[in-house]
């Protein structure tokens, strides 16, 4: 699902430059083939580990490829529009089961748990609900087609900030901390207070952006405050590890500040001061590009060679994570400037990926890798 997810990152990234098909495809690529399938299966990882339970039963573990076929179907829905009615309905219906199955299976372990579960699962479960409804808004446009362009937006902002949102700040709250070596006692504070407002935030903001828009400034603000908090949070107990040039750690920092300039951004495409398919674009390459490659160089080495960490993980690390900061402010400069409605530069955040799937591939192969 790595894998897939840069692949299909690199394939919006060449539809948005070259103009080879609507901005929706290509968003549809980055998004419902791309970072839906990858999140899905990295749920499948985090919960057992959040839970202290085992391996998730061969059904879940089939729901990232049906996500990953979902996604597909609905990026061809937009590249081949004459078939539209037939692929866009069947993908959303696919996506839309197997969201409630991975909600189900997340709740049960929850509930299963012998003593109260991380808080940061009551994250998942919120970026799961935020999809199934962006789900359900996506089902319900054929049956509303008056309300077609609000659901739209509610579609878009849930996915984005809601699913793609929590989901990330869930785990960047505990991965920022892991990738340093250093465990951060306040995490699991932040983490329960916090999911109030940001899980307000992001439904006024997607009710707000749909049908009124004040709710969407009341949402932007409720959002904000889990950011900051975090990002100043991070300043004070990790200070040298987020401005290291190397290792995953400044990445991971650079997507929250990423995210963080994209919610000014979004204030502006409120008031229609900035195209839509500007702000996708910059929400790609400020935060899910830094956000994607930082974990995936924290992760992949886990996720390709389970068990005992041993010389070759510590050398997969830091070749993942070798010039990781300036990477990773590539994608966030390309980002801000793209969304501020300069296209060209998402050839930055192209550059930037190319170097790290340069980085990622003798990773990928298994081969043994000298030190850095």
């Amino acid at each position: 699902m790595v894998a897939a997810a840069v692949a299909a990152f690199a394939a919006a990234l060449a539809l948005h430059l070259t103009g080879g098909a609507s901005p929706a495809a290509a968003a549809h690529l980055a998004f419902a083939a791309g970072i839906l399938p990858l999140i899905a299966a990295a749920l499948l990882h985090f919960v057992p580990v959040l839970t202290r339970s085992g391996p998730p039963p061969l059904a879940i573990r089939c729901l990232p490829p049906a996500f990953l076929l979902a996604g597909w179907l609905a990026a061809a829905a937009f590249l081949w529009p004459a078939w539209f009615d037939i692929l866009f309905p069947a993908a959303a219906g696919i996506a839309f089961v197997a969201a409630l199955m991975v909600a189900g299976w997340t709740a049960r372990r929850g509930r299963a748990t012998l003593g109260a579960p991380h808080p940061g699962l009551r994250w998942y479960l919120a970026a799961l609900f935020c999809l199934s409804l962006a789900l359900a808004a996506a089902l319900a446009m054929p049956v509303l087609p008056g309300q077609r362009s609000a659901l739209r937006l509610f579609h878009l902002h849930l996915n984005t900030l809601g699913f793609v949102g929590l989901t990330a700040l869930g785990t960047l709250a505990v991965l920022l901390p892991t990738a340093v070596g250093q465990p951060d006692p306040q995490a699991a504070g932040w983490l329960g207070r916090m999911l109030t407002p940001a899980l307000a935030g992001v439904l006024a903001t997607a009710a707000g952006a749909a049908w009124w828009l004040p709710a969407s400034w009341l949402g932007a603000v409720l959002l904000a405050l889990p950011v900051i908090r975090l990002g100043k949070a991070w300043l004070v107990r990790f200070p040298h590890a987020i401005v290291n040039t190397h290792g995953p750690a400044a990445s991971l920092a650079l997507a929250l500040a990423g995210l963080a300039g994209l919610l000014i951004l979004g204030f502006l495409h409120g008031q229609r001061l900035l195209r839509g398919e500007a702000a996708v674009t910059g929400f790609l390459a400020a935060f899910l590009l830094p956000l994607v490659t930082g974990a995936a160089s924290q992760l992949l080495p886990v996720w390709l060679e389970p068990g005992v960490q041993g010389d070759w993980h510590r050398a997969a690390r830091a070749r993942l994570g070798r010039y990781a900061a300036a990477r990773a402010a590539a994608f966030v400069l390309a980002g801000w400037l793209a969304a501020l409605g300069w296209p060209a530069a998402a050839w930055l955040a192209a550059v930037a990926l190319a170097v790290f799937i340069a980085q990622a591939l003798p990773v990928a192969a298994r081969r043994p890798l000298p030190r850095l």
